[in-house]
């Protein structure tokens, strides 16, 4: 039955649904997962990484990447969508400070990914992006900030939120186990994100890649040496004491 409305982005079907962009969403579900943490003093987003070739530069592959060195994004979905649309929102950073002379806020940059993603969704011979975003940052204030954009054009800010495969996992996860005083300092933010990544993670901590944003400071990669030592922290604090949540749910 569906193979009548989806056969154009803008034709509804009978139930109210857009079909290609749902099969957009479907393309984001089948990503690489990415996590996004909103600390007192920093926004951590980390991501797992797909197994590549021995023979592949690593540095070619990357799923964080800067809009402006205020601004950072993740991503999960298509990668050659991810190219095109953190090309238009870096052109776009660079030109509100050449006309406005001041950096583009937190939620100025997510509605612009997100009015790009919607006109996608309403115009013949295109198609939706297929990918999901966790935009984060800190506006000129200092105050933190971290977006998630929907192939459909849709965003809001959170706390801590997953996007990719098993994201609902990881969802689940932070709302059972985040808490403000945690993630005020930049260890408790970091270590959340990891333990986040570390529920659904299929490769190991060998394929974590965890970046930290902090106000006024660069983007800041963690080495996969500094991974491993907080995942050998969770790994203690999981054998000490079992969390509660876990308890429940037996």
């Amino acid at each position: 039955m569906s193979s009548r409305y989806d056969r154009a982005v803008t034709i509804f079907s009978p139930d109210g649904h857009l079909l290609q962009v749902e099969y957009a969403q479907e393309a984001v579900r089948k990503g690489s997962t990415a996590v996004g943490v909103r600390g007192g003093n920093c926004v951590v987003l980390g991501v797992e990484k797909n197994m590549v070739s021995k023979m592949q530069e690593e540095r070619t592959v990357r799923k964080i990447c800067l809009l402006d060195r205020h601004v950072v994004m993740a991503f999960a979905g298509l990668t050659a969508d991810a190219r095109i649309l953190t090309n238009r929102a870096q052109v776009e950073c660079q030109s509100h400070r050449l006309n406005f002379e001041h950096a583009v806020t937190l939620e100025y940059i997510t509605k612009y990914i997100a009015e790009l993603k919607q006109k996608y969704t309403q115009s013949n011979g295109r198609r939706p992006f297929g990918i999901s975003c966790l935009i984060g940052g800190f506006d000129a204030n200092g105050s933190a900030h971290l977006f998630q954009t929907e192939p459909s054009g849709i965003f809001y800010e959170y706390k801590a939120n997953a996007i990719g495969r098993s994201a609902n996992t990881v969802r689940q996860f932070f709302e059972k186990t985040y808490r403000d005083e945690d993630v005020r300092s930049e260890r408790g933010a970091v270590k959340l994100a990891i333990r986040g990544l570390l529920e659904v993670a299929q490769w190991g901590q060998s394929h974590l890649e965890v970046a930290i944003m902090e106000d006024g400071k660069p983007l800041k990669m963690l080495d996969s040496t500094i991974i491993a030592e907080y995942v050998k922290v969770i790994e203690r604090e999981n054998e000490v004491e079992e969390p509660s949540w876990k308890k429940q749910k037996k």
